[in-house]
């Protein structure tokens, strides 16, 4: 049994504790049961509509025992699949390459493989239908934690501004043992629309 770490966005734990505790928690699950997470929430997140209706998906490759995407994925067919790169201009930003099967994979400045840039169908992320975030933790109003680095909340700024068009749908992918009960929200964070675990879907 993975213990989760006792937090309120007003009590000891401060954001960087959590979020080394919640990263222990997500690593102390073994291969066989992230594989079987990973499969569970692919045949709950597979069947929804939302993801049924998205034609661009951005994903990520699993890392540091992050959920796994790759099994949702195979069930997206022949629509298109854009991982992140990291953007040259601004910094810590992010970009979205279409990839297939086969292709060719770099490791950037954090170890991380990515696309590489030359030749590829570069998207910015409000092209895109679908984005699957990875995270360290989550509560179930969608708010998120992610390693600290701003990556996602810096390329989706532009959400906060706008009130009709709202593109991507973002879902979070996590293990049931990332969630808290309540996080808090700082003025520069973009909360999540869904967070799929292998257990339900939780929806803002």
């Amino acid at each position: 049994m993975v213990m989760k770490p006792d937090y309120t966005p007003n009590g000891p734990t401060a954001p960087n504790a959590l979020r080394q505790a919640l990263r222990r928690a997500r690593r102390a699950l073994d291969a066989p049961v992230r594989r079987r997470h990973a499969r569970a929430l692919s045949r709950r997140l597979g069947r929804d509509l939302r993801f049924l209706r998205a034609r661009r998906i951005g994903a990520y490759l699993a890392t540091d025992g992050e959920m796994d995407p790759a099994p949702l994925l195979a069930r997206a067919g022949a629509r298109h699949i854009y991982l992140p790169v990291l953007r040259p201009h601004p910094e810590r930003t992010l970009w979205f390459i279409r990839h297939r099967p086969g292709d060719r994979l770099l490791p950037n400045r954090y170890g991380i493989p990515e696309p590489t840039l030359r030749g590829r169908h570069i998207l910015p992320p409000w092209h895109l239908d679908l984005l699957l975030v990875p995270l360290v933790g989550f509560d179930p109003r969608g708010h998120r934690l992610g390693m600290g680095g701003g990556f996602y909340d810096r390329s989706l700024a532009y959400l906060r501004h706008r009130r009709h068009w709202r593109r991507p749908l973002l879902v979070g992918l996590a293990h049931e043992c990332q969630r808290v009960p309540e996080l808090p929200l700082q003025a520069w964070d973009i909360p999540l629309d869904l967070v799929a675990t292998e257990e339900r879907i939780y929806s803002r």
